[in-house]
């Protein structure tokens, strides 16, 4: 009965983390690039209590052995890097990536951090920043009397000053890739870092080698499905439930055996 007991414990372990990874998804569904999580699971080792192929008599097998499972256990939280869907915003600054990549920002310790949002800022100096002030990388500068800004599919940002009729590339913006975007880290604020799972990144101009396209005044919403999550978040508690109920069976069991002999 105990091993019941502690099984069914793990079930409803796995459950909470579940309904944890969706909400998680259901708190982020209008943030701007943010990429659903999924929960995944694996069965715990089994109790072998008979073999299968051992001997039943000299001639014979058993066919089918007896494999008592320990439970559950919750074996990776993955990202889900689809495509949100895309708002028009009208913003020069609102950027979206049609197809792979990240943009690169340059984080307060010098390394390197990766986004899907594109809801950038002109800072103090006319840098091209995150809502945090994260610098673009590469670095792109907008003059102080620009009075619009271009960017191209391409990356490239130009600019018509005042008192100009001709535009002037002031920079352009680079994409990073990676061969397994699941293995990113997220460190929230919408950025993530790259592991050893990951692999390191690989930047170049976007629509070419693979990477996707730029479009201006554009934001990519968040990729969460509601009614879907509202699906996993019923199947989560039910199952949460159902777990429960094995417990309670396990200690009515239990206690029925305890009163055998009064």
């Amino acid at each position: 009965m105990m091993r019941a007991l502690w099984t069914a414990a793990s079930g409803m372990q796995a459950q909470q983390k579940n309904i944890d990874v969706v909400a998680n998804n259901l708190a982020n569904v209008s943030t701007a690039g943010f990429k659903k999580s999924r929960a995944d699971f694996q069965d715990l080792m089994y109790q072998n209590l008979k073999s299968s192929g051992s001997p039943s008599t000299n001639s014979t097998q058993v066919p089918t052995g007896i494999q008592i499972g320990l439970g559950t256990r919750l074996a990776s939280v993955t990202k889900l890097f689809t495509a949100g869907d895309f708002t028009q915003t009208g913003n020069e600054l609102d950027v979206a990536i049609e197809g792979d990549g990240f943009y690169q920002v340059q984080l307060p310790d010098g390394t390197t951090g990766y986004t899907r949002a594109g809801a950038f800022k002109r800072d103090s100096t006319g840098r091209v920043v995150t809502p945090d002030g994260y610098p673009l990388l590469p670095e792109v500068v907008i003059p102080s009397n620009s009075t619009k800004i271009n960017i191209g599919n391409d990356g490239t940002v130009s600019v018509q000053q005042a008192g100009q009729t001709s535009t002037t590339s002031v920079g352009n913006i680079q994409l990073a890739a990676f061969a397994n975007p699941a293995g990113l880290s997220a460190q929230g604020k919408n950025l993530f870092i790259p592991t050893d799972a990951s692999g390191a990144a690989t930047t170049g101009t976007p629509a070419q080698n693979g990477l996707g396209t730029l479009a201006q005044g554009m934001l990519e919403m968040s990729n969460v499905n509601v009614a879907e999550e509202m699906v996993n978040m019923i199947v989560g508690q039910r199952a949460y439930e159902i777990n429960s109920k094995a417990v309670q069976a396990s200690d009515e069991m239990l206690q029925t055996a305890n009163n055998l002999k009064r």
